[in-house]
């Protein structure tokens, strides 16, 4: 059933506000001006061997002004909920814009700001897809199971300490700009994890996470059917057993059957930072890097074999970036980034839009508190699956010489996001088409193209997940934002795997 804005939210003075601040912003001159109010709940838990150890609950309300004034951006932020308040805030935005505006006239800088059009889209309303909010659930229910599955957990051989955790947001989100676009949002989202960790006589110890992804779902996500929670939690004290007992692997080529529990890291690091248009012209070199996928490459570059299909999405049910309507007012949409193995678009904003020749912003600024400016921010990146395609039991079938790989561990990615290495939390080997017990100490390592052009198969849908991280960072100051990258199972051939310990070693 779909839900409601939460009332306490539309009681603000939203419009009211927003009038102020706009109106200020007009007779100050401002060629645009856009009002973005948020409030953004935000609450943890955390148990240590079935016992609480720690919880927060934090609730960020404000507001923004952007304006565009004299060819350059202005922004500022208040807590004021008064139309005064409002008022002062946007004058404090125009002269923002006054200030830049003469430093990039100093600098001898033609560039001005402009953006992409985008049709108005006047009082809308959208709320994420879920059926129970958590935070509508009480605390000691949340905490109640965790702790029986800790002590679920614990009770198995060999499992010496389980560290399980839930964050949960509610994330509210008033706009309006001078244009006439009006909207108002409500997004939850959640994230329930459990680590078991094992430690032998010898004082060896390693440890295995569940896989169930962070999802924009509500409490029916623990407790629903939605996740094998009961199967995953009792296969894994035996899983983390084995792979306290298996052996270390050995360098070399091995062919990789990918799960979608860790491609969908590799997908974020190598595919979707590499594909924000902002990265690809050199924005983020200061901070986050660039992208080996510049602009000049667009319909040209070959990211990957012909079975690569990878789309921007910001319209996928459940998905932790998706919205009605990005920061800038863009509906949300949904575009190809890869096709057949060969660059064909960007995540943009209105800005990077309009500098590149683009007609319209594909709905990608996102700020992540009231205090912050919109940047473009990753869509749901996920790499499309084959339909009619193979299972994962099929696709581990047509190795002979290989790894299967499963769920996400550490990873790193150089500032162009060509050169990687990623690990896992469990890695099995595949002999004649079948698995033959776990390895540790696996890493794999690859160019981007190199790997993605060693793609030689893609799962059927029946293989497609949808993971994603609550924790993506990127600009300066800087900030934090959600996003899902779904995937099929994937077959990779002839990828060189590094032993962890022996180059820890070198």
């Amino acid at each position: 059933m779909p839900h409601e804005v939460d009332g306490s939210f539309v009681a603000l003075p939203l419009r009211a506000l927003a009038d102020a601040a706009l109106a200020r912003a007009r007779a100050l001159g401002a060629e645009h001006a856009d009002f973005r109010l948020e409030r953004v709940r935000s609450a943890a838990w955390r148990l240590r061997d079935a016992r609480p150890a720690g919880s927060s609950d934090v609730t960020d309300l404000g507001y923004a002004v952007r304006v565009v004034h004299g060819g350059a951006w202005g922004f500022a932020a208040g807590v004021d909920l008064t139309m005064d308040g409002a008022a002062k805030v946007a004058t404090q935005a125009v002269a923002m814009a006054k200030l830049s505006a003469r430093v990039i006239a100093a600098a001898g800088s033609p560039e001005r700001v402009e953006l992409a059009a985008e049709p108005v889209h006047a009082d809308r309303t959208w709320v994420s897809s879920y059926e129970v909010n958590p935070f509508d659930v009480p605390d000691e229910e949340k905490t109640g199971l965790l702790a029986q599955w800790s002590a679920g957990l614990l009770a198995a051989d060999g499992v010496s300490h389980v560290d399980a955790s839930l964050m949960t947001v509610q994330e509210n989100k008033f706009y309006a700009d001078t244009a006439g676009t009006s909207t108002i949002q409500q997004r939850v989202r959640l994230h329930p994890t459990l680590t078991a960790v094992s430690v032998d006589p010898g004082g060896d110890f390693d440890s295995m996470r569940t896989l169930a992804p962070p999802a924009g779902r509500g409490w029916e996500y623990l407790t629903g059917g939605t996740w094998d929670w009961s199967g995953e939690l009792a296969a894994l004290p035996e899983l983390l057993a084995e792979k306290m007992r298996a052996p270390s692997v050995r360098a070399g080529r091995y062919d990789l059957v990918v799960d979608p529990s860790n491609l969908w890291l590799t997908i974020h690091e190598s595919v979707g930072h590499a594909t924000e248009l902002d990265r690809a012209l050199g924005y983020e070199a200061a901070y986050a890097g660039t992208s080996f996928a510049t602009f000049d490459q667009l319909g040209t570059l070959k990211y990957g074999s012909a079975h690569m299909n990878v789309t921007g999405d910001r319209t996928a049910e459940h998905g932790l970036a998706t919205v009605g309507f990005d920061d800038e007012g863009v509906a949300a949409q949904s575009w190809d980034l890869v096709r057949d193995g060969v660059l064909v678009g960007y995540q943009l904003d209105r800005r990077i839009a309009k500098l590149t020749g683009f007609e319209r912003s594909n709905g990608c600024a996102f700020a992540d508190s009231p205090g912050h400016v919109p940047v473009q921010r990753m869509a749901n990146v996920s790499l499309q699956p084959a339909p009619g395609g193979p299972s994962t039991e099929e696709l581990i079938g047509s190795v002979d010489r290989g790894i299967y790989v499963v769920g996400d561990r550490s990873w790193s990615i150089d500032m162009q996001r060509y050169n990687f290495q990623f690990t896992g939390q469990r890695f099995f080997l595949i002999e004649h088409g079948r698995l033959a017990g776990q390895l540790k100490d696996v890493a794999y390592q690859a160019t981007t193209t190199d790997f993605w052009g060693s793609m030689a198969a893609v799962g059927g849908p029946q293989t497609y997940v949808l993971g994603g991280a609550f924790n993506c960072g990127k600009a300066q100051p800087g900030q934090v934002a959600a996003v899902s990258h779904g995937c099929p199972s994937a077959l990779f051939e002839g990828v060189s795997i590094l032993n962890t310990t022996q180059e820890a070693g070198r």
